[in-house]
């Protein structure tokens, strides 16, 4: 159909739950998973502070935008908008 605007509700205060919800839960998991490869011996504790530092924020950042585009909160080009400035 082309010509058609596809109309997408914004998320509502239910997403916004789920999104914490998610992120909280997305910590949780992964912070039990890297304790239990240092546990059974897999991460040693030079290991261990590397994924703690340098990965874990990244597959937190992975999770906020799975969940982001999950629940709608991704935007595409026409989401965009021309900003005007006032001349004063």
């Amino acid at each position: 159909m082309l010509g058609m605007k596809e109309v997408r509700p914004s998320p509502g205060p239910d997403a916004a739950r789920a999104y914490r919800l998610g992120m909280i839960a997305g910590g949780i998991v992964g912070l039990v998973i890297v304790g239990a490869l240092y546990l059974a011996g897999f991460l040693t504790p030079l290991s261990l502070g590397y994924v703690v530092v340098a990965l874990f924020p990244i597959y937190l950042i992975v999770v906020a935008v799975v969940l982001s585009v999950w629940l709608g909160y991704d935007k595409d080009v026409t989401s965009l908008r021309p900003v005007y400035r006032t001349k004063q």
